[in-house]
C-alpha cells in the first residue's frame, strides 16, 4: 500500500544506541535541598550568636577572666575555681597594702602637759624624772630622779622657800649637797639634793637606781643635776609636783 504524505506526523529524533535521555528532578530531591540549606542557615546563626555572647562576656570580665582562663590542653596548669581565685586575689592584695603604721610609744623624757606655763620646775612622781622648764616653755633639762619610797609628798604647786648648799639629813645619818627646798613633810623639809654620803662616805644609792623610789622623803640627783637645778632655781621658783 502506497505512503501517506499528506500527514506524515510528528518526527521523533533518534537516541544513540546506549545513551538514555536525562529524567526531569524530583520533587522531593528538591525539598531535601530547601531543607538542608535552611538548616545550614540556622547552624550558622547560632555560631555567629555563640560567638557575639563569648565576646560580650569576655570584655564585661576584663583583664581577670585573661588572668584565671587556663588552656584546657594545657595539663601543666591545673583547674581554678572562680571562688578559689576570687580568694587567692583577695589575699594577695592584702598582702601588697602597706601595713599600718603604728603609733608611736610615748616619749618618757617629753615634758607632761598640764604643768601650767612660766619658769618652773617640774617632778613626775610615777615617772620619777625632773624638767627644767625656761620662761618661754622650752625644756633646759631632763633627768631621772630618786623621790620618796613613802606617801608624804601631794600633787600640787609650791615655790622654793629655801637653799643650802651643805645640809644633813634629819636623823644625822647622812649629808648632801645643793639641797633646794618647796614643802615641808612630817619630820623635815623636801626638796632636791644630791645623792647623800652616808658616815663611811659611801653614796647611799648608785647612779643606775634613779628612776626608782629610794629616799625617805626628798628628791635625789646626780650631782651635775643637782647643780643644774640648784642654779636654775632661786627663792620663789615655782615647783609643779604630780
Amino acid at each position: 500500500m502506497p505512503h501517506d504524505h499528506r500527514n506524515p506526523g510528528p518526527r521523533r529524533r533518534a537516541t544513540p544506541a546506549g545513551r538514555r535521555r536525562a529524567e526531569p528532578p524530583r520533587r522531593g530531591r528538591r525539598a531535601a535541598d530547601v531543607r538542608l540549606r535552611r538548616a545550614r542557615g540556622v547552624l550558622m546563626a547560632v555560631a555567629v550568636a555563640t560567638t557575639l555572647v563569648v565576646a560580650a562576656t569576655a570584655l564585661a570580665l576584663g583583664p581577670r577572666s585573661a588572668v584565671v582562663a587556663a588552656p584546657e590542653h594545657d595539663e601543666s596548669l591545673q583547674p581554678l575555681a572562680w571562688a578559689g581565685v576570687v580568694h587567692d586575689r583577695a589575699s594577695a592584695a592584702l598582702e601588697a597594702a602597706p601595713a599600718p603604721t603604728p603609733a608611736p610609744a610615748p616619749d618618757p623624757t617629753a615634758l607632761p602637759a598640764g604643768t601650767g606655763t612660766g619658769k618652773r620646775v617640774v617632778f613626775d612622781r610615777d615617772a620619777q624624772r625632773v624638767w627644767l622648764v625656761r620662761e618661754d616653755g622650752a625644756v633646759a633639762r631632763t633627768y631621772a630622779v630618786s623621790g620618796s619610797i613613802h606617801d608624804n609628798l601631794d600633787a600640787g604647786r609650791f615655790r622654793v622657800y629655801s637653799r643650802s648648799r651643805h645640809a644633813t639629813a634629819f636623823d644625822y645619818s647622812s649629808t648632801m649637797k645643793y639641797f633646794v627646798r618647796f614643802t615641808r613633810g612630817d619630820n623635815a623639809a623636801i626638796g632636791f639634793h644630791d645623792i647623800p654620803v652616808d658616815d663611811d662616805g659611801q653614796k647611799v644609792q648608785t647612779r643606775s637606781q634613779l628612776g626608782t623610789a629610794l629616799s625617805s622623803g626628798c628628791i635625789r640627783q646626780l650631782r651635775p643635776d643637782a647643780q643644774a637645778l640648784w642654779r636654775f632655781a632661786p627663792v620663789g621658783t615655782l615647783v609643779v609636783v604630780r
